[in-house]
């Protein structure tokens, strides 16, 4: 099975997307001349044409309205933003229309479409641009929000979410794409709504998405040369989640560790915390413990910048909190 990295793998849902429906088209900034802020759209302008393939002015509320107009018409819009820090200024195409023309139309209307790129901290890019937007919206109904962690889990999901005749919030790990994983070469869909453990294991749950993922491997790896399993559990899609996979592994292992790159303070963490205590409460051997970033805006010195951010050592303290051996 090719291994390819995460960037490839997004190219390549687009492309067959693209290639098997006429109406998919992609719009935003530089994502034609310039081949995408991040090389995800490379080779699109040469494939599809300029009236397939849409470079846009620094507008994101105007190419986001242009979007949902086109999605209520019958295409299927791909927008991406440049950093998912830039959709703030089209969140009210985003909440206010997006996630709900399909209800207030009396269903008349759908709205297929897909707003995609890079989200989370990435490397020095300063406090504006590093910020985790997923609990902002996951709390909407309406949308639907997916951060995958791996290759295979972003080529999957892209390929659903722009069939998907509800609007979907694609969140990418910024810091993922030149990440590699196996990915197949036959066509493959994954659900939305359906997690993936990535590690088995018996002693803790450690559920964490995007690219706290590998920060849970990594985990995962050293506390397995003490004795300790951490399973590792991938709601890949935060909106719908998959509770009953969460549930079902804290079942198993008794003891719950959420990781995650934003704030604490209403992060999804919480919701996530709340579900495992609403459903496998009489499991818990411990208290649920959640990592996080800390609750300040990103430094941009570098090494304030990791200070911030979970790291491998916070994820082990907290299991061993959780197994009371700290």
């Amino acid at each position: 099975m090719p291994v390819i990295s995460y960037r490839e793998a997004l190219n390549q849902a687009m492309v067959e997307e693209m290639d098997r429906d006429p109406d998919v088209f992609i719009m935003g900034e530089e994502v034609g001349h310039y081949q995408g802020a991040y090389k995800v759209t490379q080779g699109l302008l040469q494939r599809f044409s300029e009236r397939r393939v849409v470079d846009t002015p620094i507008a994101e509320m105007g190419f986001a309205g242009i979007g949902v107009g086109a999605a209520m018409v019958g295409l299927r819009p791909i927008i991406e933003f440049m950093t998912f820090n830039f959709s703030l200024v089209a969140i009210d195409q985003i909440v206010s229309n997006a996630a709900k023309i399909y209800q207030m139309s009396g269903g008349q209307f759908w709205v297929p479409i897909v707003f995609r790129g890079p989200s989370g901290p990435a490397v020095q890019v300063g406090s504006q641009h590093s910020q985790a937007l997923e609990s902002f919206y996951a709390h909407v109904p309406g949308l639907k929000v997916v951060m995958p962690s791996t290759a295979y889990d972003a080529k999957g999901l892209l390929k659903t979410a722009i069939r998907d005749d509800n609007p979907v919030v694609f969140m990418e790990g910024e810091t993922l794409y030149g990440t590699t994983w196996e990915v197949p070469e036959d066509e493959y869909l994954l659900p939305l709504g359906k997690g993936d453990i990535k590690r088995e294991g018996s002693h803790v749950t450690l559920v964490a998405w995007s690219k706290m993922v590998w920060t849970c491997l990594d985990a995962a790896k050293v506390l397995a040369e003490e004795g300790i399993e951490a399973e590792v559990v991938d709601p890949r899609t935060l909106r719908p989640l998959d509770t009953p996979l969460i549930v079902e592994s804290v079942k198993k292992t008794g003891r719950c560790v959420i990781v995650e790159v934003g704030w604490p303070h209403a992060g999804f963490g919480a919701e996530v915390a709340y579900q495992v205590q609403q459903h496998a409460l009489d499991f818990l051997d411990a208290p649920i413990e959640r990592v996080c970033s800390d609750d300040v805006p990103m430094p941009y010195a570098k090494n304030l910048e990791i200070e911030v951010q979970p790291q491998v050592e916070d994820v082990i303290a907290a299991v061993k909190r959780a197994l009371y051996l700290a």
